[in-house]
């Protein structure tokens, strides 16, 4: 459906154009625009490169399973369904760091992870667990320290101050991930 959507809208433009006279315009447009996408493209390589590398060093010299040690009471709220030292724990931190630093295209390889292992406490493979439904909530929501992406971003375009948007950034993301896990916690289990 999303790809008739967009099909239907590219076509309508290259019809107005044409008739208007400027497909030439519309010609030069598209391939700036293509240009511009494999830079910014290619300019994300560096730090998702460099946060996956950190992460999976950090996952191979046991790094993450202390930190997961430390998080254990707060996982055991948020997740009362997660057997202790479950792989999903570190796979669902890691996520959840990647997240905070605002590589949300490098955490997803962790929350595909994640989300495998909480399919294997799933007994009903048709419908997610609360454990699960409880992970997309929270990866929704966002949390992030420090938005990476972004500050690249407002760096690339000559921001004066590309770390500015990080206060505000933390306290709205802190909102919404409270919202998020109080919302997901007085649904669970409800249908």
């Amino acid at each position: 459906m999303l790809n008739t959507i967009w099909f239907i809208m590219i076509f309508v433009g290259i019809l107005y154009g044409a008739l208007t006279g400027n497909l030439g315009e519309i010609n030069n447009i598209i391939l700036k625009e293509a240009q511009e996408g494999v830079s910014f493209a290619i300019s994300l390589i560096g730090i998702m490169g460099f946060w996956l590398g950190l992460m999976n060093i950090a996952e191979k010299s046991g790094l993450i399973k202390n930190i997961a040690k430390g998080f254990r009471p707060i996982m055991k709220i948020i997740f009362p369904d997660i057997p202790r030292n479950h792989p999903a724990e570190s796979w669902i931190l890691m996520n959840f760091i990647a997240n905070m630093f605002g590589v949300g295209n490098g955490a997803t390889a962790f929350g595909l992870k994640a989300m495998k292992e909480l399919n294997t406490l799933n007994t009903n493979k048709k419908r997610a667990t609360n454990a699960m439904a409880m992970f997309l909530i929270i990866n929704m929501s966002s949390l992030q320290l420090v938005p990476l992406t972004v500050v690249k971003l407002r760096h690339d375009y000559g921001s004066i101050n590309p770390t500015g948007t990080i206060g505000i950034t933390l306290l709205a993301t802190s909102l919404s991930t409270i919202i998020a896990i109080i919302i997901g916690k007085l649904l669970e289990g409800k249908d």
